[in-house]
């Protein structure tokens, strides 16, 4: 992993300090340990829909990452009971429907098992923002804060792939650079899964992040 700049660097392990001030539960504590060297977790979820305050974690799908693999043996996939229905549209998208998240776990069963496997592990994903804002108002319950852990967003890193290929008076003018998931797995020729399914998405993510360190992208 890439060093940050020393303001930036200062800035997360205060933030990090802070937040282990805040835990709740010492039983999490080992969140805020070093992680393991050259590892991280690739992780996507499948929501009712796109409003983080009101609408509701279903699916989970995670998977770790060392160095330039994918173990795809370490993966986790967790059906979630929402508190309200799923609507038809969200289910259109996911393809869950009502009776599929009824057999899934509680949702602070589901955040236990998922900071477990997650462990001190930085975070992978696309879009991740969404998917973290989603699991910090299910963890805040657990932890008193939300998750610690150092987040690699996989669309900044193609950017800034996209963005060093572009000829100097390109750069000048901030040109647009398309950031569409297609987009991105046809351009870096990576083989693409079903979508909007959360360990498919979790995978596929893993996929875009390991080949753009293997291209000089800095994570």
């Amino acid at each position: 992993m890439s060093m940050a700049p020393a303001p930036r660097r200062w800035l997360q392990q205060w933030q990090r300090q802070w937040q282990l001030r805040q835990l709740s539960d010492p039983q999490y504590r080992f969140l805020w340990d070093a992680p393991p060297a050259d590892e991280w977790v690739s992780l996507d979820c499948e929501t009712t829909g796109l409003n983080v305050r009101s609408d509701e974690i279903i699916s989970i799908g995670a998977v770790r990452i060392a160095g330039q693999r994918i173990l795809s043996s370490q993966r986790l996939e967790l059906l979630v009971r929402p508190d309200k229905g799923v609507s038809a549209e969200s289910v259109r998208i996911h393809r869950l429907r009502e009776r599929d998240v009824a057999q899934g776990l509680p949702l602070a069963q589901a955040m236990h098992e998922l900071l477990h496997f997650i462990g001190s592990r930085p975070l992978v994903g696309y879009f991740l923002e969404f998917d973290v804002a989603m699991l910090n108002r299910a963890v805040r319950p657990l932890l008193g804060t939300g998750l610690p852990q150092p987040q690699v967003e996989v669309s900044a890193l193609y950017y800034d792939y996209k963005f060093r290929q572009l000829p100097p008076y390109r750069q000048q003018e901030n040109a647009d650079i398309d950031l569409r998931f297609d987009t991105l797995m046809t351009d870096l020729q990576l083989p693409r899964r079903d979508a909007h399914d959360a360990l498919n998405d979790a995978v596929m993510a893993a996929l875009a992040f390991i080949k753009l360190r293997q291209l000089g992208a800095s994570a």
